[in-house]
Formats: C-alpha cells, sequence, structure tokens
C-alpha cells in the first residue's frame, strides 16, 4: 500500500505553486510562502541598528581620528584610543553617538526596506527567483539610496563632532549634533551637510552590493538557507554569515572611506584643501603615499563586519519571528 505521503487524496498545490521538487532555492518566497514585506525587514534593520551602534561607537571614533591624523600623532589603535581616553575622558569614545545611532537605525531601516523592494522589481516573473546580478543590482540601489538619503548629512555631523579635541564643553566649537547642523548649514549652506557625497554613494554602493550577495551566498553554503524558505538560522549562525559578509567591502572602498571623511571634515568655507573626490585622491596619493589611502581600514575591519554580526543576528530574530507567526504554510 502507497505512503500517506504519496496518496493520490492528498490535495493538490494550488494553481501556480511550485511542486516539492521544482520549489525556488534561492530567490525568496520559496514553496508558495510569502516573502518578508519591507517595512518588517526595515523593522528588522532598524533595531540591528541601535544594538550595533551601542557597542561599536568607540571603534569609529578611533576610525575617524585615525583617518584625520595628517602628523603621526596615533601610533596605532590602541595608543589612539588610550590616547582620547587619556586626554579627554573615557566618554569621548562615545563622542558623536547619538548622530551614530540615529543614523545607523535609518540607515538599515532604509537598506534592507529598499533593497527588498528593489529585489521584488528583479525577480523572475516566472520564478521568482533573483539572479546574481539583480542581486548585485539591488544592493548597489540601496547602498546609493541610504547614501544620499541618511548617511552623508549624519556622518557629516558625526565626523565634525569626532575630530573635536578637548575636554571643556565651552572650547568646542560644535556643542552637540543639533548645533553642529544649524552651525554648518547657517555657515555653509545646506549643500554642507551633504560635503563627501559622491565618495559616499560611491563606498555604500559597492558596500551593499557585495554584502548583500554575500549574505545570501553564505546562507546557502553554510547553513543551507534560501531566502523564503521558512527556516531561521540560530543567532551565531547569522553573527558568522554576517561577519564574513562584512569583510570584503571595506577592503574594496577605503579610499573612498578616506576622501569621503577627508571632505567632510574639511567643509565648504575657509581652508579648503581637497576640491573633489578625483582631487582628493590625487593629493592624498601624492602627499602621503599609496597606504594613506587606507587608513583606517584595521579599526573599519574591526567594527563593520562585527558590526554586521550584531546587526544581522538581531534582523534574522525579527524577521524569523514574522515568518513563523504570520508566514507559516498551511498543514494538511
Amino acid at each position: 500500500m502507497a505512503s500517506s505521503s504519496s496518496s493520490p487524496l492528498s490535495p493538490p498545490p494550488p494553481p501556480g505553486a511550485a511542486s516539492p521538487a521544482e520549489e525556488p532555492r534561492g530567490g525568496g518566497g520559496g514553496g508558495g510562502r510569502a516573502p518578508v514585506p519591507p517595512y518588517v525587514k526595515a523593522a528588522a534593520g532598524s533595531l540591528g541598528g541601535v544594538m550595533e551602534a551601542c557597542c561599536l561607537q568607540p571603534i569609529d571614533v578611533v576610525k575617524t581620528r585615525l583617518q584625520l591624523d595628517r602628523s603621526g600623532a596615533y601610533r596605532g589603535i590602541a595608543h589612539c584610543g588610550a590616547t582620547v581616553a587619556r586626554a579627554e575622558g573615557v566618554r569621548a569614545l562615545w563622542k558623536g553617538l547619538t548622530p551614530f545611532a540615529t543614523h545607523l537605525t535609518l540607515k538599515y531601516a532604509l537598506r534592507l526596506g529598499s533593497n527588498a523592494v528593489l529585489q521584488s522589481a528583479f525577480k523572475d516573473p516566472d520564478t521568482g527567483k533573483v539572479s546574481a546580478h539583480g542581486r548585485l543590482a539591488s544592493g548597489f540601489g540601496a547602498g546609493v539610496i541610504e547614501a544620499l538619503l541618511i548617511v552623508t548629512p549624519f556622518e557629516v555631523v558625526k565626523i565634525r563632532l569626532q575630530q573635536q579635541k578637548g575636554l571643556s564643553p565651552d572650547l568646542l566649537r560644535y556643542k552637540g549634533p543639533i548645533h553642529c547642523a544649524s552651525t554648518i548649514v547657517r555657515e555653509e549652506g545646506l549643500r554642507g551637510l551633504w560635503s563627501g557625497a559622491l565618495p559616499t554613494v560611491m563606498r555604500n554602493g559597492t558596500n551593499q552590493a557585495a554584502m548583500f550577495s554575500a549574505k545570501n551566498t553564505f546562507d546557502i553554503v553554510l547553513w543551507k538557507k534560501h531566502e523564503g524558505d521558512g527556516k531561521v538560522l540560530l543567532p551565531w549562525q547569522s553573527m558568522i554569515s554576517g561577519f564574513l559578509a562584512g569583510t570584503a567591502g571595506p577592503v574594496c572602498t577605503g579610499p573612498f572611506d578616506v576622501v569621503k571623511t577627508r571632505l567632510m571634515a574639511q567643509g565648504r568655507t575657509g581652508d579648503i584643501k581637497y576640491t573633489g573626490m578625483v582631487h582628493a585622491i590625487r593629493t592624498i596619493y601624492t602627499e602621503e603615499g599609496l597606504r594613506a589611502l587606507w587608513k583606517g581600514l584595521l579599526p573599519r575591519l574591526m567594527r563593520i563586519p562585527p558590526g554586521q554580526a550584531i546587526m544581522w543576528a538581531v534582523a534574522d530574530q525579527v524577521m524569523g519571528l514574522y515568518e513563523r507567526t504570520y508566514l507559516q504554510p498551511a498543514h494538511v
């Protein structure tokens, strides 16, 4: 007698659904399961961003100080961190946390949400799968959107606050994030908040194209997890995939990050050393050598991969909770 799993009394699959042997393997929405909505992915990314900011802000402060150090005042990551803490207090390692946390929260919400929307546009209408090229394009587009709408103005404020040295608030030019932003607008115009926009677009677009593609690949290779299959990774699995996915971007985009920081720090008035992205790259290379274009790479590698690990550990759990609660397929 045939087993119940192959019984002819089993109901046929709904029209348009894939058979078990034909379930999509990497494009999302496999097995008749609806994809996680973009707004849920946006909320998941937002929560992950808050956790990442609180944990990793000191590394970002050290990275910025190293990138702005033209005189060789800091001898490395540990020396920089110790010098800042000794001269300005331990709290100085969390300088710029408010704009950093706010910008990460908004950035990850926009990144994951816009990537989901763009991926839906690149899906094959017949199979529902997203090709490798479509995944890269979706990631690049999400990076460009976040760079223009969120990252650039928030990082301008964050970098201006981080480059200030001293203990007395009365001696600091910028008293806080809002005062910093209003001062920039008053003295440099609204465009001042978008200083360094071009290298930021190039950095974030490239970063996200690599990150989303790599995260999907590592999930498949390491854990046999395909997007939309209903499987929820354990937090440590998400952290490993996120960490590995976050390593490629900093190496590829180091020069864009250094140039972005220099352009944002100098402002648009007074002593203008760099006139644009290409001029900045040439000047840094001529005056400081090729290695200077990757200044701050080690603290970036100390911050971005762990940051991606933290963010994805939170985001995958939030999206998994939504899938288990609302997207479970009907049992027969």
